[in-house]
């Protein structure tokens, strides 16, 4: 079985990330998109409030879990048997810092990081390019999916 992770804090989740999960589903058995806790980083979104958004994007899709997690990546995959990691490529920082991060990952386990690139339409879309815009009262609805918008 291809079990992959797709991790993040998706606060919020975007069209970006919905992009790069649809796309992943051909690829593997299952996926598991890891909410990552990160008690040093403040949140727009709870937990909850984040988990909800993604689960209510993929209703009826029995490949996609959405599990919260904290620690590093690397040990929440070895925990549900992941033996990949999806991430998403905006731009060259995005793949800089990411290559980095799999190296890293690569050294210490034998998982495997598999990066996608953003498609076009959606290469622009930052889940802090989000929150600016709701903090801001601004339109961000044509970011996000509908169970991101709020009442």
């Amino acid at each position: 079985m291809r079990k992959a992770i797709f991790p993040g804090s998706f606060d919020p989740f975007t069209l970006g990330h919905l992009d790069i999960l649809k796309r992943s589903l051909s690829l593997f058995d299952e996926i598991i998109v890891g909410v990552g806790r990160n008690s040093q980083k403040k949140t727009m979104f709870s937990e909850r409030q984040r988990i909800e958004f993604i689960k209510n994007c993929f209703t009826g899709e029995s490949k996609i879990k959405v599990e919260a997690y904290q620690g590093l990546t690397i040990d929440f995959c070895k925990k549900v048997g992941a033996n990949f990691i999806v991430r998403g490529i905006r731009n060259n920082g995005d793949f800089e810092f990411e290559k980095a991060i799999a190296r890293t990952n690569r050294k210490l386990s034998k998982i495997e990081t598999i990066f996608l690139l953003t498609s076009a339409k959606t290469s622009f879309i930052s889940s802090s390019i989000v929150r600016e815009l709701i903090d801001n009262k601004g339109d961000y609805k044509l970011l996000v999916p509908e169970s991101v918008k709020l009442n």
